[in-house]
């Protein structure tokens, strides 16, 4: 079967759109989850997928960097970071054994996206609740201007001792929090995390969760936080995970029609 250029062409950019409505998520990816103590890390910063990074993130659109240690919670001003190429990486130094948490908070981004490709954007994302009040509006046809951020982190463990610091929240705008130590959560048992939104518990959000085994992907699931915010994650594998939601609402502005904050939560499971 022959295809003209202008076919060809017209393929690449439908999957390019394709994969920029898909190549929103931002994640905090350790290469392990298992470091030395007074070692100094390279943390990956994934800006697409939990596999690939499509574009780096500069260190301008920051707004904040913290990690969270026996010490206690530290907002970081003097952290390593480079972006070159497709991939962000921040580099930070353990100190004493201990659970660890790392944050990265970006800075608010504005998006305009057609009327069609702004619905396919939150059925992927599993916003189903804004299709359906934008069908109910009148709205599936109208061009959308979205302002969002995102907010990321990652539990790590160092050395043998663990700490209690993975509860420690970081006051971002969206966060996910453990209940438990996902360090003593193994295989076959259900991990509970508290979604918050401005400091409170996110009712009703739709939360993602899957991962990574070597090379193989973990299937991404899907549920609902309780009254209290707190999402159950059934954890099927080793392997290194994530745990996402988007809080997502209309806004009456000038300039943009919705508000979305991101959060996502990476660690591991061996």
């Amino acid at each position: 079967m022959k295809m003209t250029r202008t076919a060809v062409i017209t393929l690449a950019l439908l999957s390019a759109t394709a994969a920029a409505l898909t190549a929103h998520d931002l994640f905090l990816k350790l290469d392990a989850y298992w470091v030395s103590p007074n070692t100094a890390i390279r943390v990956p910063l994934l800006n697409g997928t939990f596999r690939n990074s499509e574009n780096s993130v500069t260190r301008d659109r920051v707004r904040d960097v913290s990690i969270v240690a026996t010490s206690g919670i530290q907002h970081v001003s003097d952290f390593g970071w480079s972006d070159t190429g497709d991939t962000a990486y921040l580099e930070v130094k353990t100190g004493a054994p201990g659970t660890y948490v790392l944050g990265v908070s970006t800075n608010p981004r504005d998006l305009k996206l057609s009327g069609k490709d702004f619905n396919s954007y939150l059925r992927e994302e599993g916003l189903g609740d804004i299709v359906e009040m934008r069908r109910k509006n009148g709205q599936l046809g109208k061009e959308s201007r979205e302002r969002y951020a995102k907010h990321v982190k990652a539990v790590f463990q160092v050395g043998t001792e663990k700490s209690d610091s993975y509860k420690t929240p970081l006051d971002y705008p969206a966060e996910i929090v453990p209940m438990v130590n996902p360090y003593d959560v193994p295989v076959g048992s259900v991990l509970e995390v508290q979604c918050l939104v401005d400091g409170s518990p996110a009712a009703n959000v739709v939360v993602l969760a899957g991962g990574q085994a070597g090379n193989k992907r973990l299937p991404q699931r899907s549920t609902r936080s309780d009254a209290n915010g707190i999402a159950r994650i059934r954890i099927t594998s080793r392997g290194r995970w994530y745990v996402k939601f988007i809080s997502m609402r209309e806004v009456a502005e000038a300039e943009i029609d919705y508000e979305s904050k991101w959060a996502t939560l990476t660690f591991g499971v061996r």
